[in-house]
């Protein structure tokens, strides 16, 4: 039987060649990582606090060239979750979420206008209100051209026009994309 020494404690273990126990290396293991995880839940605290733009929604989203438009297009974005129509000459950024409940506001081909499909209010192609509940136009983003490149700044959101406010044709090229006949529409006589 092993001889104990009574000075002696149980837990601690016999020195290494070097000099260090087993103990003491375990020790020094444990502080090493205990530094590596509090490094490692500051570095990403500040990545959570300092976001870097994505170049998608939040950020700036580049939206081709102005030669990708011509009169009477319409681009969707889903990254940025966005539409920019071209009409009147000008381009218009103008953001899916619709103003009166938050639904997303399709464009109808059709008609060549946006419509929507929740509640049935209709906009022209600058997003300026014609009809349905909807308080205003629809919301939009700003806009700027870098060369003839056309770049879409998604971090905030400007309100659109007021009711009233046309600015373009607002008459429908076609048949709507939601509402049929008896639910907005005249049925056309055969």
């Amino acid at each position: 039987m092993a001889s104990h020494d009574p000075d002696k404690p149980k837990d601690e273990s016999p020195p290494t060649e070097g000099g260090v126990s087993r103990r003491q290396v375990l020790n020094y293991a444990w502080k090493a990582l205990a530094v590596g995880l509090l490094v490692e839940a500051g570095w990403t605290t500040y990545d959570i606090l300092n976001p870097q733009p994505s170049g998608a929604f939040g950020g700036v989203v580049a939206a081709g060239h102005v030669e990708d438009y011509p009169e009477g297009t319409v681009r969707f974005f889903q990254d940025g979750r966005f539409y920019v129509a071209s009409t009147g000459g000008a381009l218009v950024a103008l953001y899916q979420k619709y103003p009166h409940l938050g639904c997303r506001v399709p464009f109808c081909d059709s008609s060549g206008r946006f419509e929507c499909p929740c509640h049935g209010s209709v906009y022209n192609l600058r997003g300026e209100y014609i009809q349905g509940p909807a308080p205003r136009g629809m919301d939009r983003f700003g806009m700027k051209l870098q060369g003839d490149r056309v770049l879409v700044d998604t971090s905030s959101v400007v309100e659109g026009p007021p009711r009233g406010v046309s600015s373009v044709p607002s008459d429908a090229k076609g048949p709507s994309c939601v509402a049929g006949p008896g639910k907005g529409q005249e049925a056309k006589p055969t």
